[in-house]
């Protein structure tokens, strides 16, 4: 029966959804399933946060690898979180920026801790970006070699060194970055749309239960 009932609400919803898009009569009832989603996003949140708490709990009881992570992780959310809270209250110090001012605390936090570590993991992801780059474009076959060669003429297109030693760099770049890149592109969107579409489908059908939990 627990698996029945959600199990039946994604059937109905998904059908009634996918419905509304055909019968324009059915209108209200999209509408209506519309102003649900805050509340179950509000709930998703909340259940979110516990999940992360619980986990977080979990490895620095057990002092599993890396816990002490977990520490400043629990820390730094219940100090944005707080501040968060009291910024509803008591906006002047503890509030958002408001256009005028942002020496509050919520914002110094944000702009003292989240944007530096955040320039510090793009920073990280250059180094993995060339790694990667550097074992893909290996010559291996047709297919790599292609890709090595369009690679260089984008990279060379983009810099001024390319353009001081030939100017027709800029339009061969210009030209495989707004066609081939682009029917690239829309395969791949093509792509993902189908693989959405499959999973909406195995989910409404019931084949597809991973969203239930363990047991199914």
């Amino acid at each position: 029966m627990k698996r029945t009932v959600p199990l039946t609400i994604a059937l109905v919803v998904g059908v009634v959804m996918i419905s509304t898009y055909y019968l324009p009569t059915l209108e209200e009832i999209y509408q209506l399933l519309r102003q649900w989603t805050p509340v179950i996003a509000a709930l998703a949140f909340l259940l979110a946060i516990v999940s992360y708490t619980l986990h977080h709990t979990h490895k620095i009881r057990r002092k599993a690898h890396a816990w002490g992570f977990s520490i400043v992780s629990l820390v730094t959310f219940a100090v944005m979180l707080t501040v968060g809270v009291l910024a509803k209250y008591w906006p002047d110090a503890f509030g958002v920026w408001n256009g005028q001012s942002h020496e509050s605390i919520f914002m110094w936090l944000f702009f003292h801790g989240l944007f530096p570590m955040e320039s510090t993991m793009f920073a990280l992801l250059a180094f993995f970006m060339a790694s990667a780059a550097f074992r893909a474009f290996r010559i291996r076959n047709v297919e790599a070699s292609l890709l090595l060669f369009a690679a260089a003429l984008v990279m060379i297109g983009r810099v001024p060194l390319g353009e001081a030693i030939w100017r027709g760099f800029t339009d061969v770049q210009q030209w495989l970055m707004e066609f081939p890149n682009t029917a690239a592109q829309r395969a791949i969107w093509i792509g993902v749309g189908l693989g959405m579409c499959s999973t909406a489908l195995k989910i409404i059908l019931g084949i597809e239960r991973a969203y239930l939990g363990k047991g199914d």
